[in-house]
């Protein structure tokens, strides 16, 4: 019996540091889908480098204690099973979300998000956020987005400038003729 007990404590433990080194953790119900399924939903998990583990609720309830996880109880009823991320916040939640859209039997039950307990609602809110990547994209983009803008104005004036003032005088006596024919 001591052996079993041991055993228990030692997966407790496991269980502990998973949430403890989680930046991101989502609990769902993964009642009624088949075993393809849920071997799909763990291949993406997996490709992703997030560990994906059904755990006994009383181990869960024990190891969420230990590490200092309030709040969670009560998502701990029937089969679950649970994504743990140790990297990336968004991504859990975004591979969750959009299979459960594609699988309604998934239901998420509630996230973990840096040690704070969220709701279905937050963890889906997360996952329409862009990855990190993303973030990281659409700054870099803002950020260059001047200097390319000063680029181009500068290569028009110097393409003008290539050109010379004739090019210009042209286009302004054609722009009174452009005038003249849409007021007749």
């Amino acid at each position: 019996m001591s052996k079993a007990v041991e055993m228990k404590q030692q997966q407790a433990d496991l269980i502990t540091e998973q949430f403890k080194n989680s930046v991101s953790t989502i609990i769902v119900d993964y009642r009624g889908l088949t075993v393809a399924q849920v071997t799909e939903l763990r291949k993406q998990l997996r490709e992703a480098g997030i560990e994906f583990k059904v755990y006994k609720n009383t181990l869960v309830r024990r190891a969420a204690e230990a590490a200092g996880v309030e709040g969670i109880e009560e998502f701990l009823t029937g089969p679950n099973a649970i994504a743990f991320s140790n990297e990336e916040v968004v991504a859990p939640a975004k591979i969750i979300a959009d299979f459960a859209k594609e699988n309604e039997k998934l239901e998420i039950k509630a996230g973990i998000i840096e040690g704070k307990v969220t709701s279905v609602e937050e963890v889906k809110a997360i996952a329409s956020l862009p990855s990190k990547e993303g973030l990281i994209s659409m700054v870099l983009s803002v950020l260059q987005a001047p200097m390319r803008n000063f680029a181009y104005a500068v290569k028009a004036v110097g393409e003008q400038k290539e050109t010379g003032t004739e090019a210009a005088a042209p286009a302004a006596e054609e722009a009174p003729a452009t005038e003249e024919t849409t007021e007749a």
